[in-house]
């Protein structure tokens, strides 16, 4: 007998500025070991970034804490559902970057690149071309461990080990990519964010992220384009593109 998915998976992240982060460190640890929820929050001056797994009602109690926050009132994570808790402990830290590309000058908080819509992806990668006819390519800006796992079909992979890799690897790549429609993607957004600002800063005109990444990519549309599974940093292993997870037989 399938077992039934009631634990709440949440993943969500953005970039504002938050000067008080090691406050916010103390108030929400407090509030998710009472909950007893388990995942990952990551606070810095650059924004917060988080996975957290329970009951759907603490998940949304937690969630509820960081909207009262004007800074944070528009979050909205992504959701999934799975049968046990994938997690093992929960983790609050303060850490100089949410997302480490060593690139301070990289600040997603004062202006984001463009970006695209997933059904819209979907659409592009239909025709086989933008909008406008530009050929239309696809970045994935993932460790290579993580690509392995599934990928967009044809997706361009420089095969990097951890993301502070990604700024060399462009400046190595960057000419393949003149005169196309880049789309940068990851699982899901935080870094294909932190990569598209980097293109457009070294010259590449027609750079969009993928909103909401991978996994907003699945819960938007039927997947289709995509190979395999999306590999996510817990006890599930990988997503379906039904957001089934893979230990649980998706």
């Amino acid at each position: 007998m399938r077992a039934v998915n009631t634990v709440l998976n949440i993943s969500c992240y953005k970039f504002v500025p938050l000067p008080d982060a090691e406050a916010w460190r103390e108030r929400l640890a407090a509030q998710c070991q009472a909950l007893g929820l388990k995942g990952t929050i990551l606070l810095a001056e650059e924004g917060v970034n988080f996975f957290l797994a329970g009951p759907p009602e603490a998940v949304h109690a937690v969630v509820g804490t960081l909207r009262a926050d004007p800074r944070l009132a528009d979050l909205a994570p992504k959701e999934s559902w799975s049968a046990e808790q994938p997690f093992k402990k929960m983790l609050v830290k303060v850490k100089r970057e949410i997302i480490r590309m060593n690139h301070p000058t990289i600040r997603p908080a004062e202006g984001r690149a463009p970006a695209v819509a997933a059904a819209t992806v979907r659409r592009w990668l239909d025709q086989g071309h933008d909008d406008a006819g530009r050929p239309v390519v696809t970045l994935d800006t993932r460790n290579a461990f993580e690509v392995d796992h599934g990928t967009f079909t044809g997706a361009i992979d420089w095969r990097i080990s951890k993301f502070t890799e990604f700024p060399d690897a462009l400046r190595a790549h960057k000419q393949d990519l003149q005169d196309k429609t880049v789309v940068s993607f990851c699982t899901g957004g935080i870094r294909c964010e932190k990569a598209a600002i980097l293109m457009r800063e070294e010259g590449l005109e027609h750079v969009y992220q993928l909103e909401g990444g991978i996994l907003k990519y699945f819960e938007e549309t039927d997947g289709a384009h995509y190979q395999g599974h999306c590999f996510v940093f817990d006890e599930r292993e990988a997503l379906a593109p039904d957001l089934a997870a893979l230990k649980n037989g998706g």
